[in-house]
């Protein structure tokens, strides 16, 4: 997908590689070589510049291009969380299934509502999918921070640096200078530890509130036919998922303030820790 620099779809450039106009100048080339002149190559050119100059203001091209976009985006976040689930350890991938039996229920029991509370179903389907793919980067990040509290021993590193205090004023100059950025990196190591840790609670903590608010979804959606019953009680319940969703974010921010490791001091298992999908 060709974009500008600021990521809108670039129009002129989309219409030049689609799939039709390249198939017309190559039979434009093809019938100037099988009939020896130069005229269809000519004619060609004409056309292209035509098509060109109208083709990419066209709006229904646009709305074309648009959802080539879209679907574009959709597969590459698919991508991205199927890796991630790829990821997780077995216990937390079978935590995202029973999440999942939750909203296959939750869309079988709104599938059964009459024509006119069809527009809540599609409602509760963006919601549900955009909830099911903020589990798998929350499930994701607590995988890595506890993979990184398993391989961190803080009490060590508070013995190192109670060490490299005492023994500072009877070190030599030059060895003095050296201790005290040792200090100073092991002071941030357990402070890192410690935020990590925080982090860890905060999205347990998340995960467990999206499930309960799946879960609630899911045994109100099995009671409720009437569409004014229903347009009553999604209106509460929508409001909930998009608080979850929203506290999904602020946890996220967290990690871009706060990165949990740095190179001087990474102790994940694969030379990296990721702090966020």
């Amino acid at each position: 997908m060709a974009e500008d620099k600021d990521g809108s779809p670039n129009y002129l450039k989309e219409a030049f590689h689609w799939q039709y106009n390249k198939i017309g100048l190559i039979g434009a080339v093809a019938f100037a070589v099988v009939s020896g002149s130069a005229l269809p190559l000519l004619l060609g050119a004409g056309l292209e510049l035509m098509y060109l100059s109208t083709i990419p203001g066209n709006s229904r091209f646009q709305r074309l291009v648009r959802s080539w976009k879209f679907d574009e985006d959709k597969r590459a976040r698919e991508k991205s969380l199927s890796a991630l689930f790829y990821e997780l350890p077995p216990e937390m991938r079978a935590r995202y299934a029973n999440l999942d039996t939750v909203c296959r229920g939750i869309r079988q029991n709104y599938t059964r509502l009459t024509s006119t509370s069809q527009m809540f179903v599609d409602q509760m389907e963006s919601k549900l999918e955009g909830l099911s793919q903020s589990y798998i980067r929350l499930l994701n990040s607590a995988y890595q921070h506890r993979e990184y509290l398993k391989v961190t021993n803080p009490d060590q590193i508070k013995k190192e640096l109670a060490a490299l205090e005492k023994n500072l004023e009877t070190d030599p100059p030059k060895v003095q200078d050296i201790n005290r950025k040792r200090i100073e990196i092991l002071h941030k190591r357990v402070e890192k530890y410690e935020k990590v840790k925080e982090n860890c609670q905060v999205i347990d903590a998340q995960c467990a509130a999206i499930e309960d608010v799946l879960q609630l979804i899911r045994d109100q959606s099995v009671t409720m036919h009437d569409p004014q019953q229903i347009s009553e009680h999604l209106d509460t319940l929508v409001k909930d998922v998009e608080q979850t969703e929203e506290t999904v974010r602020e946890v996220e921010a967290i990690f871009d303030m706060s990165p949990l490791a740095t190179a001087e001091f990474d102790q994940s298992p694969t030379g990296r820790l990721r702090t966020r999908s």
